[in-house]
């Protein structure tokens, strides 16, 4: 019989392999999705922070990997840089995409403090609209989240961009503190995208 804590001790094992293979590879496998150790972003080099899982209970739902200019293994360390991020998600089983983005929209909410989310609404509303769209990420499919200095957070959903960009910083800080804040989605994901191994 297995420990009560095998499954959370799997996850950090598999993250772990995945980030060390990364090392020798220049690229992570997480769950069979390949991740970019290096991207650029505007100009600017970018480096993997870390990557993991998000899992539902013990379904794995997607991917996601993190994006800086210089890597950090605090929340404040990796959102308060200046330059460019990146957040990349790749769905690894189908899933409604109305409700991702109502999952978002909550995780926003609940990592925020109620008068600054308030001021977030209309563009929380139009990030819904745009999955509401989609109707259904497909296994394998992926969306990306860019912050650019000077133009905002682009949304990129299947390789296509979604929109004008949201302008305002706080946005993109409110979206990844969805992954990275005190309440985060998943917290061996949070732990993975901060690069900290256990």
């Amino acid at each position: 019989m297995y420990p009560p804590n095998a499954s959370r001790l799997l996850r950090q094992i598999t993250v772990g392999a995945a980030l060390t293979a990364s090392l020798c590879a220049g690229a992570v496998e997480v769950a069979g999705v390949k991740i970019d150790d290096r991207v650029t972003l505007a100009g600017k080099p970018l480096v993997l922070n870390g990557a993991g899982i998000r899992y539902k209970a013990v379904f794995k739902v997607y991917t996601a990997g993190f994006y800086v200019e210089k890597p950090a293994n605090t929340p404040d360390g990796l959102l308060d840089q200046p330059g460019p991020k990146r957040m990349t998600i790749t769905m690894l089983r189908d899933i409604d995409s109305a409700e991702l983005g109502k999952l978002f929209s909550r995780g926003m909410e609940d990592n925020m403090e109620k008068g600054s989310f308030a001021k977030l609404v209309p563009g929380v509303m139009r990030m819904s609209q745009v999955f509401t769209n989609h109707k259904t990420l497909k296994t394998g499919e992926n969306f990306v989240l860019d912050w650019i200095p000077g133009t905002g957070t682009v949304l990129t959903v299947k390789g296509q961009v979604e929109g004008e960009p949201f302008k305002e910083p706080e946005f993109f800080e409110a979206l990844m503190r969805i992954w990275l804040g005190p309440k985060p989605a998943d917290w061996q994901l949070k732990d993975a995208l901060l690069g900290i191994r256990k």
